[in-house]
């Protein structure tokens, strides 16, 4: 399960607010996602968190205030929160490098784009010409995956991945008939028909190792289908097992962080939530629940609190030896 980054989302964040200052007859919910690169389920939440921000004494007068008509959104209250981000001398040079990078990239769809924002930053820097600066610019991994993955898509060639799984901390070779390219939070994502596993799947640029562009055909069969993501990224399948929780107080953020199904206020333990959570991973659920201590309590399925409570003993024994 993939989480949004923190550092994306309180950028993002901080952009809402003036955002939604300067359209004062409020935006519709799908534009305003659209133009921030995520998600109408993302947008929504990332409001839900304004509406509790705010100044210091935290009272109902102090808190950043929405109106919502319908599909449009609008502030009634910035809390103070009314300039945009201004970039500073290093920030913007680093943004006019990554620009002008990126337009060097081979197979590059947005060069239009790029090359508009460009002279927007540039423009706006006071750096109408070159930087002035001397700079040394060094094409990582990712931007070569990117560039790779491009010229598949665009000659409608196989790509051949090394790809990390984090999940299993294991890393592995597949042979996929690419559909599209998606940015989503700030981050590129491949999907393709995987042919290891026979079914559609998305996989991060930054956790392919390496991709070679194939001579055969790119041919994605007529039941791979392009996910909607409306729904966010991580969607399990029906199959999927249902992990049921029950979180203490102090984990109840379990509930706004990841997308769960079934949420129910209960008194056992006090002032918790019971929630459902579905996933192909069990391994994750693990990893999630021993995180948590002793805040979080698995009612199902039965081989998962097994298994917690088994890595529980041998953790406990350790500290006996």
């Amino acid at each position: 399960m993939t989480a949004p980054s923190t550092a994306e989302r309180m950028t993002r964040l901080l952009t809402l607010v003036p955002y939604l200052q300067a359209r004062p007859d409020g935006v519709r919910l799908a534009d305003a996602a659209g133009d921030f690169g995520v998600s109408e389920a993302q947008l929504r939440r990332d409001l839900d968190l304004l509406w509790v921000c705010g100044l210091p004494g935290h009272g109902p007068g102090d808190l950043i205030d929405l109106a919502f008509e319908g599909d449009r959104v609008r502030v009634t209250f910035t809390a103070g929160m009314v300039r945009p981000l201004r970039l500073s001398t290093d920030e913007a040079v680093a943004l006019i490098v990554a620009l002008r990078t990126l337009l060097e990239m081979p197979g590059l769809a947005e060069g239009e784009a790029v090359s508009r924002a460009l002279a927007k930053v540039s423009a706006a820097a006071g750096h109408p010409g070159e930087v002035h600066a001397p700079v040394a610019v060094s094409v990582g991994a990712a931007e070569q995956s990117l560039a790779a993955v491009r010229d598949g898509l665009e000659r409608g060639r196989a790509l051949h991945l090394h790809y990390y799984v984090p999940s299993r901390d294991e890393r592995t070779e597949r042979t996929v008939d690419p559909m599209r390219l998606l940015l989503v939070d700030g981050r590129w994502y491949l999907e393709a028909w995987c042919r290891n596993v026979e079914g559609t799947r998305l996989f991060r640029l930054d956790r392919i190792d390496e991709v070679a562009v194939l001579d055969e055909p790119g041919a994605p069969p007529d039941e791979a289908t392009e996910r909607d993501l409306d729904s966010g990224l991580y969607q399990p399948g029906a199959e999927a097992p249902l992990v049921r929780l029950r979180l203490a107080r102090t984990a109840r953020w379990v509930a706004d962080y990841y997308p769960v199904e079934d949420v129910a206020e209960v008194t056992d333990p006090p002032g918790g939530l019971a929630v459902a959570v579905r996933t192909s991973d069990l391994g994750w659920a693990r990893r999630l629940v021993s995180s948590l201590g002793g805040s979080a309590l698995v009612d199902s399925p039965t081989e998962l609190a097994a298994q917690v409570a088994g890595e529980a003993r041998a953790a406990l024994a350790r500290y006996a030896d």
